[in-house]
C-alpha cells in the first residue's frame, strides 16, 4: 500500500492537472470551495477531527469519508516538507475559462501579476484576492500559481476563484490599472470598475510594454527612503483600499 501511495503521489506532483494540498486549511477551503479531492491522508487523525470540529464543522463528513491515516514516516515520503497538521491531498485543477472570468459582470477587479518571482507570495496574492472576492488572479511568466507551495500559501483558495498562468492576458472591455510607484496617488483615485489590476515584481516593476497598454496608473504612498511593498502587501493593500472606503 505505501509504495504505490508513494507513487501516486509523485505522479501527481507532475501531473499538470493534479495539485497536491499540503495542509488542514488548504483541504479545507478545497472541499470548501468544490475541489475534487482523489485522496487525502493524515498522520495524525485525531488532531484532523479536533481542528475539523473547531473551524471546520460543516466538513467533518468530507473529511471522514475522504482521509485516510497513514504514519508519519508515510507522509515524509509523499512530500518535501510535512504539514504541521499532518494532511496531505491529491485534488484535480479544475479547468478555468479565462473569457469566460473576464466576463464576470460583477464590478470586481482582476488581478495580474507580471512575471512573479515568488510561489510564496503568488499564493499570499491569491490568498488576499480570494478574501477582497476578485473576480480572478492570472499570472504571467514561468511561475505557476498552482504549484503546490503556491496552493499552500494560498491556504488552498485557488480554488475559490478562477486562477490561471497566461501567457498574456486577452484584451477586453475592462480598464487596465498599472500599479506603478510613479503613478497617481491611489488615495485620491477611485479604481474603475471591473478594472484589471497589474502587479509587477518587488525590483524591476511593471514591464514598458504594459505600462503603456494601461489606461491609468495608480501608485501607493509610502515613507520617503521606502522604495517598495512585498508583492502580497501591495496586492492587498490596492484591493482593500477600494472595499474598505
Amino acid at each position: 500500500m505505501s509504495g504505490a501511495l508513494i507513487k501516486r503521489y509523485k505522479t501527481a506532483w507532475r501531473d499538470p492537472e493534479l495539485v497536491i494540498v499540503e495542509g488542514f486549511h488548504a483541504l479545507k477551503h478545497a472541499l470548501r470551495f468544490g475541489a475534487e479531492v482523489i485522496e487525502a491522508v493524515a498522520s495524525r487523525p485525531e488532531r484532523l477531527e479536533e481542528l475539523a470540529a473547531d473551524l471546520a464543522p460543516d466538513l467533518l463528513g468530507a473529511l471522514r469519508e475522504r482521509v485516510t491515516p497513514v504514519e508519519d514516516e508515510l507522509l515524509d515520503e509523499l512530500v518535501p516538507q510535512a504539514p504541521y497538521t499532518g494532511v496531505v491531498a491529491i485534488a484535480r485543477r479544475p479547468e478555468v475559462d479565462v473569457a469566460a472570468a473576464l466576463d464576470d459582470p460583477r464590478e470586481a477587479p482582476v488581478v495580474l501579476l507580471e512575471q512573479p518571482r515568488n510561489l510564496g507570495n503568488m499564493g499570499a496574492c491569491v490568498r488576499v484576492a480570494a478574501a477582497a472576492e476578485a473576480a480572478g488572479v492570472f499570472a504571467t511568466g514561468t511561475n505557476d500559481p498552482w504549484h503546490a507551495e503556491s496552493v499552500r500559501a494560498a491556504a488552498g483558495l485557488n480554488f475559490a476563484l478562477p486562477v490561471r498562468k497566461v501567457e498574456e492576458l486577452p484584451k477586453g472591455d475592462r480598464p487596465l490599472v498599472a500599479i506603478d510607484p510613479e503613478g497617481d496617488d491611489l488615495r485620491a483615485a477611485e479604481l474603475p470598475p471591473r478594472a484589471v489590476l497589474a502587479f509587477g515584481t518587488e525590483r524591476h516593476g511593471l514591464s514598458e510594454a504594459l505600462l503603456e497598454r494601461a489606461d491609468l496608473r495608480l501608485g501607493i504612498p509610502m515613507r520617503a527612503g521606502v522604495s517598495s511593498l512585498n508583492l502580497a502587501t501591495t496586492v492587498s493593500a490596492v484591493l482593500f483600499s477600494q472595499r474598505l472606503a
